[in-house]
């Protein structure tokens, strides 16, 4: 009786762990998460605020792929650039996406895998029978729906109009597959629903396995994991650790405003511009020179200039500290 009990608690114990092959639980995706500290989903994934989702669509990629880099987070962007090359497809090219990613993966159909997905689902309350349908329940107002489906184009389209519709009535963002939709005519008269995708193809999906919803997986050259903020422009998609967003966004903001300030001063000749650097000028002299110009821009609240001030002042401070523990170092060799 004894051994028949433990062998029941090991049985129930493994049900948790198999269900992460279909839907990642709340406290797998807080652990893959761990950096984040604030508010999140009830599926676990981080919550962030409607106002940096918005306030990012201003950062360019460059700004974003640069500091992603630096904080060693070098693959996370995916280029759009030039479709002859990667063979991508944006459904309005003109205008930008931001949110936060819901994933899925899609396999091609396999009878028996299939048959242990749906059970899976079935123990775990999900939606049944499991397929494209299933990453759409997951979705809350400001996410966008990532999926692999290993770039299939016949049979392999995952949305249609209908569907395109559901997904932007929970989401009010758009899609991002590695994969096909059918319905572009229907999609594209979605007001606000946008979409990157690897093309279009007037088949249904067939034969093709929804594995899991709401788990890591890789878009192009880009690791994507849930709560994942997103931009996506012309240029590409960069996928963003949530716990990172506030610190890019106010990178961006801070670098953008500084290229700004740069530009004034060499077509109005206020300091003299070589070899990619200006002149006869201290640090001390330009810095305060690019605050009084900061203060005087009228598109800024007074909020955003002091966050952007104490950004810049931070950002001295902890260069200073480095130039002095470099210092120490070469002292004591």
């Amino acid at each position: 009786m004894k051994k028949m009990f433990l062998l029941l608690i090991v049985m129930l114990l493994a049900i948790p762990v198999q269900s992460q092959l279909v839907r990642w639980g709340p406290e797998d995706i807080k652990l893959l998460t761990q950096e984040w500290t604030g508010e999140r989903h009830p599926d676990g994934r981080p919550k962030v605020s409607a106002e940096l989702l918005e306030r990012l669509k201003f950062v360019s990629m460059e700004e974003c792929w640069s500091f992603m880099n630096g904080r060693g987070y070098p693959n996370q962007f995916e280029n759009f650039a030039s479709l002859y090359e990667n063979g991508w497809e944006i459904l309005r090219p003109d205008e930008i996406m931001t949110g936060q990613v819901v994933t899925a993966q899609f396999m091609p159909m396999r009878a028996d895998f299939n048959n242990y997905v749906q059970e899976i689902a079935k123990r775990t309350d999900m939606y049944t029978p499991h397929t494209n349908y299933a990453p759409i329940y997951e979705l809350r107002d400001g996410d966008v729906y990532v999926a692999d489906a290993y770039g299939k184009m016949v049979n392999g389209t995952l949305i249609g109009d209908n569907l395109a519709n559901a997904i932007y009535m929970s989401g009010k963002r758009g899609i991002i597959f590695n994969g096909s939709v059918r319905d572009v005519q229907g999609i594209k008269a979605i007001e606000g629903f946008n979409g990157w995708i690897r093309g279009s193809d007037p088949s249904a999906i067939s034969q093709m396995i929804c594995t899991t919803v709401n788990a890591p997986i890789r878009i192009g050259r880009a690791t994507v994991c849930p709560g994942d903020v997103v931009l996506a422009k012309t240029t590409g998609v960069i996928f963003i650790p949530p716990h990172l967003l506030a610190d890019l966004v106010i990178f961006g903001e801070y670098t953008g405003l500084r290229d700004q300030f740069n530009f004034f001063c060499i077509h109005t000749g206020k300091y003299k511009y070589e070899n990619e650097r200006f002149v006869d000028v201290t640090t001390e002299e330009f810095n305060a020179s690019f605050v009084e110009w900061l203060n005087a821009k009228s598109d800024l609240t007074a909020a955003q200039k002091s966050e952007i001030i104490k950004y810049m002042e931070e950002s001295a401070n902890r260069r200073a500290a480095q130039q002095q523990q470099q210092q120490q170092s070469r002292n004591q060799q």
